[in-house]
């Protein structure tokens, strides 16, 4: 039996998909690290924004918020309070007067994605991890 010249490049395709999907997979990670990737940077994206909230809250009120929810209430903007994934809200607690601990639970070590979360401030561990903050005050 002969190899006809139509079943060599059908071959030489399928090696080609085949070692490009492999090669992506290598390069990007599998679509489940992926996705835990973005839900990490989504949960460091609305930390980000509680702490800039809880800042607003401060120079308006010259208190904090005695919970996400009042937090969140009193934001011009939608805020979001909870974990992506799970839908439980973020740890909140007040420490003193102007300072306050922020927690989240991520999926991966910051250290380990291509790019860190912004500044080094927002990196973290894989797991729960708590962020201690002041709140300071903001021009209007």
């Amino acid at each position: 039996m002969r190899i006809s010249g139509g079943q060599i490049a059908i071959g030489a395709s399928a090696v080609a998909v085949v070692a490009a999907v492999v090669g992506g997979l290598l390069v990007l990670g599998s679509p489940g690290l992926e996705r835990a990737r973005r839900l990490d940077d989504r949960r460091v994206r609305d930390l980000r924004e509680i702490a800039r909230a809880m800042d607003l809250h401060w120079t308006r009120n010259e208190r904090l918020p005695a919970s996400l929810e009042e937090l969140s209430q009193g934001s011009r903007s939608p805020l979001d309070t909870a974990d992506p994934e799970t839908a439980q809200p973020y740890d909140y607690r007040v420490t003193g007067a102007d300072t306050y601990e922020l927690c989240a639970n991520f999926e991966l070590d910051s250290e380990e994605t291509p790019e860190p979360p912004g500044p080094y401030f927002w990196s973290h561990g894989a797991g729960r991890q708590c962020y201690q903050l002041e709140a300071e005050e903001v021009e209007l």
